[in-house]
């Protein structure tokens, strides 16, 4: 499954944010190493700020602070913000779905956007900065 360039902007930015919650997180450093353009990037995070995920303060030392409850909010949670998982057209499996091969295979298609999105909503946010931090020990040198 690809997700869109704003949908992943948006799930980097909640976990560098949710990673250091009492810090605020700017736009730029998230810009510059994620290498993503800082104005996509704000839109991004004012769609996040909208959502009461994160919180942006302006000014010298202002950014963006995580404000989710990291143990509740879900992948799909910030997803659904950008995207529409399983939202996908009949005619999106490659094959007419009056056939009973479009058929069969819109239902086959379907079924792995249900999964995709029973996953999503089964992984936290703090579930992923767990992951994160393990693989960050398995591999100091890549840090």
């Amino acid at each position: 499954m690809k997700l869109q360039t704003a949908t992943s902007l948006a799930l980097v930015s909640v976990l560098e944010a949710a990673a250091r919650p009492e810090r605020q997180v700017s736009a730029a450093d998230i810009a510059q190493k994620y290498g993503v353009s800082i104005h996509h990037l704000a839109k991004v995070l004012r769609e996040l700020g909208r959502a009461g995920i994160v919180e942006a303060t302006r000014g010298a030392g202002g950014g963006y602070r995580f404000v989710g409850n990291a143990r509740r909010l879900t992948l799909y949670d910030v997803i659904e913000q950008f995207e529409d998982i399983g939202a996908r057209s009949p005619e999106a499996g490659g094959a007419d779905p009056a056939t009973e091969v479009g058929h069969a295979l819109a239902r086959v298609l379907a079924e792995i956007d249900e999964i995709a999105k029973a996953t999503f909503r089964s992984i936290t946010i703090d579930t992923m900065l767990k992951l994160i931090e393990r693989e960050r020990v398995a591999q100091p040198h890549a840090a």
